[in-house]
């Protein structure tokens, strides 16, 4: 019997419940004589419908019980132990029944080599919050922050940035859409083009663009001491974390925002100016971190 016509038979025993008016309009909706209907009712089920059902039965079983994480080859073996399957079952009848039941595994999908290629790259806590230096060039700190412009607020920018921990000068900064590999190296070229020959400690967090190959191999030819924070722990970068705050309440959170990228650069441009060359502080003897910074070198 056809598989289509056995389901409609069932329904609309159900359905008519019984009643001889409703039994002859669906017949005749799907275009089946009450003969043929009648037939198929009294018919039993063969050998093979059974053992059909049950299979597709016990793969639904098995596959629920592995939590879907198993194909046909380890439900095959599963059905082949299953006291309930008392007949042969092929690979073949399995990937079958898994296709009519809409079933396939779910597969984890093949971890590329790239987080562990990234890995050789992590570095221990060299700087160990010991934030005070007695020179320029002495550590160097890196990071990056979102800002945002627009009517608004709708585009996003990163802004990266080198900072010097003595003085708390900003060597270097660079604007990108995203915190990318190539933009980190970019600010960090902008920063040796203006320290000169200098062997700094460069203390990072541990994001992609900080453990990438290109942007330790772009480092090591200016032989630095590397050092990395710790998971979790930003108060390992503190001095640079606070820089952004700073740059964000007392500068860019005090002017109107800016709505288009040229206002925007311009805005970010004279806030860092603002940051180095005006901002005095006690705790620089009442000098600019650039004056500061300048003063030593």
């Amino acid at each position: 019997m056809i598989k289509q016509h056995r389901q409609a038979y069932r329904a609309i025993e159900e359905v008519s419940q019984g009643q001889h008016g409703a039994v002859t309009k669906l017949l005749d909706v799907i275009g089946i004589s009450r003969q043929a209907y009648y037939k198929g009712l009294r018919r039993e089920e063969t050998v093979w419908e059974a053992h059909d059902r049950r299979l597709k039965e016990r793969t639904q079983y098995w596959f629920d019980f592995h939590h879907q994480g198993i194909g046909a080859g380890n439900l095959l073996i599963n059905l082949q132990q299953d006291e309930l399957i008392d007949f042969p079952v092929t690979i073949k009848q399995v990937r079958r029944v898994m296709r009519e039941l809409g079933i396939r595994c779910q597969i984890r999908q093949k971890r590329h080599r790239r987080v562990k290629q990234s890995e050789q790259y992590l570095q221990d806590n060299v700087l160990n919050q010991c934030f005070y230096v007695e020179r320029p060039n002495q550590v160097w700190l890196a990071d990056s922050t979102e800002l945002k412009y627009g009517i608004n607020g709708e585009y996003k920018m990163r802004l990266s940035g080198v900072l010097d921990l003595y003085g708390r000068n900003l060597l270097a900064y660079n604007l990108s859409a995203t915190e990318t590999t190539a933009a980190e190296i970019q600010v960090f070229q902008r920063a040796f083009t203006r320290a000169g020959n200098v062997h700094p400690l460069i203390h990072t967090d541990r994001g992609s663009a900080y453990t990438s190959k290109a942007f330790n191999r772009y480092l090591n030819q200016f032989e630095v001491t590397r050092s990395m924070s710790r998971p979790g722990t930003p108060y390992d970068n503190a001095p640079i974390e606070r820089w952004w705050n700073e740059f964000k309440l007392r500068w860019m959170d005090r002017h109107p925002m800016a709505k288009t990228y040229k206002e925007f650069v311009k805005l970010v441009e004279d806030g860092i100016h603002y940051f180095n060359h005006e901002n005095r502080s006690g705790q620089r003897d009442g000098l600019t971190p650039e004056e500061y910074w300048n003063k030593a070198v």
